[in-house]
């Protein structure tokens, strides 16, 4: 539930009994087609995040990266891209621009790459862009780009000004809320509203849980994401002791949910519990860390080398990568790489212990990146999720509240 796992304009699920079964099964007779595509535009940020995995965590490769990709990596991009799309007929594919902070890149680059990734793309097959920014550039010379290229606007706000500033600073030390929420005043404004795909916050269990769901309800975003801090059995993630009973996580994702859930309105659509939902009433999640879909998501980076998710850089050095290169390696070509094997194996790639759990096929074991657990012996990501009280506990509480309101519903309707 980080990283790249959550973003706003993922391809929506297509519904048919096969898929359905194929899914929950988790045992795909073929390989699964990647739909979204995560291009890291710019590989510097002008933040200074303390919990950023890119920068701050076990993988260092951003240092061997170039700053910016150029126009002959987003051709190459385009046209591997179109080739995947044709050979499995896609639809529609989702590309992300991604960072680092990819304003960087400026507006002149996102027109460019825009046309060129239409350009190329089958005709039968449509995109989505969305641009996801730290948002403290958001500024009407970029956003008349974005709006004239039909490019969406997801934005990273971790609450109010002092829960926000707590952890999304410049490298002076100097907190960016005030230039962001500048940012998103503009991006809520009648010219540019369209474009707001959403908000995207990490939780911090220090904070208070429903005063930080209000302080983005201010913002009136249409959807938001709230992302599990990265972190894993060898880096456990802040407030994620070994006690099995303890489920800070949980607690503070539970008492949103009860505000979310209780309200007399849908407020926002918040795509974690609405998936959670969905997985208990049967249905598929195609959000990456909830339910046994199999992973569709693959990172190009800005010298076009294909990876994984960029979020497995929270594990290892070097435990995104794949050894492809776009000049070399369609992107079929990573869809057989152990790693992505196993991330598109559901079931069967689970550690025994998850398994067995009677909430496997809505868990899905957790996020991949948070199984890790470094040491000989220790199983790699053979391990459940660090975060499984807290994954256990916030199904439960939600099952809970969805049973007894269907059980009043059923009644009423005796």
């Amino acid at each position: 539930m980080s990283g790249t796992l959550m973003y706003p304009t993922a391809v929506r699920r297509k519904w048919s009994p096969q898929r359905r079964s194929h899914d929950l099964a988790g045992n795909a007779p073929r390989p699964a087609p990647i739909r979204q595509f995560v291009l890291k535009v710019y590989s510097r940020c002008n933040l200074a995040c303390e919990y950023c995995y890119v920068y701050t965590m076990a993988d260092q490769t951003w240092r061997e990266r170039p700053l910016v990709m150029s126009a002959d990596v987003v051709r190459l991009a385009a046209d591997r891209i179109a080739e995947h799309a044709r050979q499995h007929g896609l639809p529609r594919v989702g590309v992300v621009l991604h960072g680092g902070e990819p304003l960087l890149a400026g507006p002149a680059f996102f027109a460019d790459t825009a046309r060129i990734l239409r350009a190329r793309l089958p005709a039968g097959t449509a995109v989505s862009l969305t641009v996801q920014t730290n948002g403290v550039l958001l500024a009407p010379e970029i956003l008349d780009v974005l709006a004239e290229e039909e490019i969406a606007v997801a934005v990273s706000l971790d609450g109010g000004p002092a829960a926000h500033d707590r952890h999304r600073r410049y490298p002076n030390g100097r907190g960016s809320y005030d230039d962001v929420a500048r940012g998103l005043e503009l991006l809520g404004s009648d010219r540019y509203r369209r474009l707001f795909a959403g908000l995207l916050c990490t939780v911090d269990v220090g904070q208070d849980p429903v005063a930080c769901y209000e302080a983005l309800l201010e913002c009136a975003p249409p959807r938001m994401d709230f992302l599990l801090p990265h972190g894993n059995w060898t880096a456990r993630p802040p407030g994620r002791t070994d006690d099995p009973t303890a489920t800070p996580y949980a607690d503070w994702l539970g008492a949103v949910f009860d505000r979310w859930y209780s309200a007399p309105r849908q407020e926002t659509e918040l795509r974690l519990f609405r998936e959670i939902i969905h997985l208990l009433l049967g249905g598929v999640s195609y959000l990456e860390g909830i339910g046994l879909a199999p992973t569709s998501v693959a990172v190009i980076e800005t010298d076009g080398t294909l990876e994984q998710a960029d979020a497995l850089k929270s594990a290892y050095h070097g435990a995104a990568m794949t050894g492809l290169h776009l000049a070399t390696s369609s992107v079929d070509e990573m869809l057989r790489h152990p790693s992505m094997v196993a991330r598109q194996s559901g079931l069967a790639a689970l550690a025994a212990e998850c398994r067995a759990c009677s909430a496997r096929a809505v868990c899905g074991g957790g996020f991949y990146a948070h199984r890790f657990r470094a040491g000989a012996g220790s199983g790699g990501f053979d391990n459940p999720s660090v975060f499984c009280p807290d994954l256990l506990a916030l199904i439960r509480r939600i099952r809970a509240r969805v049973t007894a309101d269907i059980g009043r519903l059923a009644e009423a309707a005796r």
